[in-house]
């Protein structure tokens, strides 16, 4: 990587999620220069003003640009929120068609203006769309990097917390998997407050039932936010900058995204969700959990279900 020189970071998409993102990171001041690119240039001039109006208010400023692909030259990361929006009743990978193609022409767009940073991958089906963004790009692996199941984890977490009413930062559980219907949750190594998850299954039997139902309602939520107001937006974008701040602070920090896997899990050249430690250089590790027998065939089922759509592109 050559030298950038501050922490710049370039978002391609102000929609609802971009926004969201960008109005995160400048309320808690995370980078230096943030450089935005979306095809509405009137609305996104409004945006750009209307963010630069609340620097004054933030811990740090930070200066919010409307962007150009060549901003990319000296950017540190490069955020993809780009692409068509999931519509009520919609999944995640009915969109991969129209997506990877906006994907591959504004990677090679970035790459050709000389990019040589890290790609931060929101737009969905997430997982298929960093593997593209990977394969487009040219870049090594650790230097791409999906959103993966950063916001499914934050919802499992906030849920678990009103269940056992506990701050969900005192609750440490993950979901893995595809950011989408066939993700899974792994109680075998998740705590609350310190007590073991296993152990509170050990105790109560009827546990993994109400567990079972507080997943599904953390694996359908995107449904009812989206039909309640359009799009996810807050949720994705705070997850968003938590990992922009991961990446620009050199935080060696695990966070749930999708990395890509050389034999962890026993799978192989697939970009999914799982926790990853990350810092300035990207991903340094995959964190592979300890997983059950039953979690091991449900990550298995939802590698293959990526795989399958994954191979009708490369």
């Amino acid at each position: 990587m050559k030298h950038t020189i501050g922490n710049k970071v370039v978002l391609i998409g102000a929609g609802d999620v971009g926004v969201a993102y960008a109005y995160a990171l400048v309320n808690q001041g995370i980078i230096d220069h943030l450089a935005i690119i979306d095809i509405d240039e009137k609305k996104l001039e409004g945006n750009v003003m209307d963010l630069n109006h609340g620097v004054v208010w933030a811990g740090s400023r930070t200066r919010v640009t409307k962007g150009s692909y060549a901003d990319c030259e000296d950017a540190a990361l490069v955020v993809l929120c780009a692409g068509a929006a999931q519509k009520p009743g919609e999944t995640r990978l009915q969109l991969v068609d129209k997506n990877v193609a906006i994907t591959k022409s504004i990677v090679e767009e970035v790459m050709a203006h000389g990019f040589d940073g890290l790609f931060l991958v929101a737009s969905n089906p997430v997982d298929i769309l960093t593997y593209a963004t990977w394969k487009f790009s040219g870049l090594p692996t650790q230097r791409v990097i999906g959103s993966g199941t950063v916001l499914d984890s934050a919802r499992f977490r906030y849920m678990l917390g009103e269940l056992y009413e506990t701050a969900p930062s005192s609750v440490h559980a993950y979901i893995i998997g595809e950011h989408g219907d066939t993700e899974l949750p792994v109680l075998s190594s998740a705590t609350i407050a310190g007590v073991s998850m296993r152990r509170m299954l050990e105790k109560d039997p009827e546990l993994e039932g109400r567990l079972e139902r507080i997943f599904e309602q953390t694996r359908d939520a995107a449904y009812h936010i989206i039909d309640a107001k359009g799009s996810t937006s807050y949720g994705i974008g705070m997850g968003l900058a938590r990992i922009t701040r991961a990446i620009v602070h050199n935080q060696d920090v695990a966070l749930p995204v999708s990395a890509y896997l050389e034999g962890e899990y026993g799978e192989e050249d697939i970009y999914i969700g799982t926790p990853a430690v990350i810092n300035r250089a990207g991903i340094r590790r995959v964190v592979e959990l300890e997983l059950s027998e039953h979690e091991r065939k449900r990550f298995a089922h939802s590698a293959a279900t990526l795989r399958e759509i994954q191979g009708q592109f490369f």
